[in-house]
């Protein structure tokens, strides 16, 4: 283990991958999911206030009466797609957690919304011209290495509508301005978020600013074994976006401050742009 322990000290090639499953882990999803249902915390989802600030802005932007298939994209638990189903649009939800899907599922079925969840690596989508609009929010892009992103966007334009409409926000250098690379040991006695056993962690930061990409990982050792979660984050500014979703295929892109509609002036941490096929 101690062999192993030296390994993860290095800093890691570009978008090395974790060593085992996060979104499906059978503990770290528990708490996935509940990070994802606290309405006041800006975790793996958005507070309440602003998922409605955003899917009116979207609503009243692209109305669901001349645009109504959506595609929400890393959905989670839903707290878009329901909302989105309030607004009048025919909603299809993808999520690689099953235990996010599988609690929207159930949300669906309570709220009789009719909602279609598919648990899926949104990687393997195979859709043709099927969505008006297609949502990725709340930065999910910029997890991607580049090659996957560039995957992705073929995956959404094949899937988009002769002029529909894609709706993606992402980090910008700003979200990291200022934040040093930097270690530290965490002990978890009594089990945690990473591990329900006891455990120690090793948090590492790593800066990668020739290519706008950070690194949150998680060296995780317990009694049994030592897994290491790699958490990547490509930044973007207005010009690197912009390039990229043109290299793409996409025509008209429309720049704002963030996803809810605030107007775009180049000094926030978030860019979101509204793109049409």
């Amino acid at each position: 283990m101690l062999n192993t322990l030296f390994q993860y000290l290095v800093r890691p090639v570009i978008y090395t991958p974790s060593t085992t499953e996060f979104w499906n882990h059978p503990h770290i999803s528990k708490g996935m999911l509940e990070a994802h249902l606290d309405k006041n915390w800006d975790a793996a989802s958005r507070k309440e206030e602003f998922i409605n600030e955003s899917v009116n802005w979207i609503s009243t932007m692209l109305p669901s009466n001349r645009y109504p298939d959506l595609l929400d994209i890393g959905c989670g638990p839903g707290l878009y797609a329901e909302k989105f189903h309030n607004a009048g649009y025919l909603v299809t939800g993808i999520d690689f957690s099953q235990r996010s899907i599988a609690y929207a599922q159930e949300q669906s079925i309570l709220n009789r919304s009719n909602i279609q969840y598919l648990y899926q690596n949104y990687l393997d989508m195979n859709y043709s011209e099927s969505f008006d609009i297609v949502t990725l929010i709340y930065c999910d892009y910029g997890v991607l290495s580049s090659r996957d992103r560039s995957l992705l966007l073929d995956k959404i334009y094949k899937a988009m509508k002769p002029n529909g409409k894609l709706i993606l926000d992402v980090f910008t250098p700003r979200q990291h301005e200022g934040k040093n690379e930097q270690k530290e040991w965490e002990n978890n006695i009594s089990g945690g978020f990473w591990d329900e056993n006891p455990h120690l962690c090793l948090n590492s930061f790593y800066r990668y600013d020739e290519d706008l990409t950070v690194l949150n990982q998680t060296i995780v050792v317990s009694e049994h074994s030592t897994q290491c979660y790699n958490i990547w984050e490509h930044c973007f500014t207005e010009h690197t976006l912009i390039n990229e979703i043109r290299n793409a295929g996409f025509g008209q892109i429309e720049l704002f401050a963030d996803v809810a509609g605030k107007p775009f002036n180049n000094e926030g941490t978030t860019l979101c742009t509204v793109i049409t096929k």
